[in-house]
């Protein structure tokens, strides 16, 4: 719940659809919708005054809101709505058509160029679990296949079968799913292959959808915090971050061939499945309260930045903490393990590592001494 509102008491809600509107009677009228300038030209009044709009929330709950304040947030959305062909009143005539053509011209330009990739470093790219199949006979080995069965191994764990009637699953949607294949030049060339959801085809929840974004104000802030009480910088990053997390919506998908044995079998999506709209902020909510059992709390400053009281050797109080960016955690500590050893306790890091960071936030970073011999930590996007 505090995480939907904001230090003002705002609460953050997502638009569903424009259900109805209303005016007092006393709105501007088609003849006084004209203003006529001194050479006898003409112009529309760009006034939206005593209209108001009904909006439903994807919680359910509806509120009236005034035209200009939806105009200026949902503005597609609104001149999009005919009901009772209001779009030739004097409140909507003087904007819809531009808002139309310009909302046309978008999606235009974006539907004209298209790229299909079909090589990468030379290799053939597979678009499907049964080209990749057929890549490999061609090639006389089988290095899509392993690619899709060591991600299978990941994920076949965010499934459950389902042996029940689809009409008893009250409350579920179906889920349809592909597989994404890549090739990685850093590790000779390896062949990736990744499941992936079509979530851009479902609703979006009625909560949060965003995952944890650290700022880089805020590492700044860490690393300079670090050097002052001198103190260790380790980084590790979750493996699989989103399949630890239980997933938030209710899907149902029918299993294709990446499933071997199982193709063709019903299934319950368990866990935030990657592309689905929720999975960001169920893992954020997620590694959130593990944070939270070991300890920690979020600062008021940044969400993302969690601290806790701890106490060094030599008896010297400091702040212990953990800068999060999605899977990416970046522990600050006089003893930085003891925190990695904690959220390994319930999270699986990527070949079990945890080392001094090169990069983060997209920045270089590298341990250099100041002009008075200390060692700090730096950051640097060239």
């Amino acid at each position: 719940m505090f995480a939907q509102i904001d230090d003002d008491g705002n609460r953050f809600v997502l638009l569903d659809s424009i259900v109805n509107h209303r005016t007092d009677g006393t709105e501007l009228q088609h003849d006084d919708a004209f203003v006529t300038s001194r050479n006898g030209g003409k112009r529309r009044k760009m006034t939206t005054k005593e209209w108001e709009i009904l909006l439903q929330w994807k919680d359910g709950s509806t509120t009236w809101e005034k035209m200009k304040d939806v105009k200026n947030a949902y503005p597609v959305q609104l001149a999009e709505y005919r009901q009772r062909d209001i779009s030739e009143t004097p409140a909507f005539a003087w904007w819809v058509p531009y808002v139309i053509k310009k909302s046309q011209k978008i999606i235009s330009k974006t539907k004209s160029k298209y790229w299909i990739r079909t090589h990468k470093f030379g290799i053939r790219i597979p678009h499907s679990v049964e080209e990749a199949l057929a890549t490999d006979k061609e090639n006389g080995d089988t290095l899509w296949w392993d690619a899709i069965c060591k991600e299978m191994k990941n994920v076949r764990d965010a499934f459950e079968e389902y042996d029940g009637n689809i009409s008893d699953l009250v409350g579920y949607k179906k889920l349809d799913m592909h597989v994404m294949f890549d090739v990685k030049m850093g590790e000779n060339f390896r062949r990736k292959a990744r499941l992936v959801t079509d979530g851009h085809k479902t609703d979006s929840p009625a909560t949060i959808t965003y995952s944890s974004v650290v700022s880089r104000d805020s590492a700044r802030i860490a690393l300079t915090i670090a050097a002052l009480n001198d103190l260790k910088v380790l980084a590790c990053d979750i493996l699989n971050a989103y399949l630890t997390a239980p997933c938030w919506e209710k899907f149902w998908c029918t299993a294709g061939p990446e499933f071997e044995s199982d193709r063709g079998k019903m299934m319950i999506v368990v866990r935030a499945l990657y592309c689905l709209k929720s999975s960001g902020a169920a893992f954020r909510a997620f590694l959130a309260e593990h944070l939270s059992d070991i300890g920690f709390a979020p600062t008021l400053a940044d969400a993302d930045v969690w601290m806790r009281p701890a106490i060094r050797e030599d008896v010297f109080k400091y702040w212990e903490c953990v800068l999060c960016y999605v899977d990416d955690l970046l522990a600050i500590s006089d003893d930085p393990i003891r925190i990695m050893k904690g959220i390994q306790s319930k999270f699986s890091l990527k070949d079990d590592k945890m080392e001094k960071p090169e990069n983060y936030l997209g920045a270089d970073m590298s341990e250099v001494y100041n002009v008075e011999g200390d060692l700090c930590w730096a950051m640097s996007s060239d």
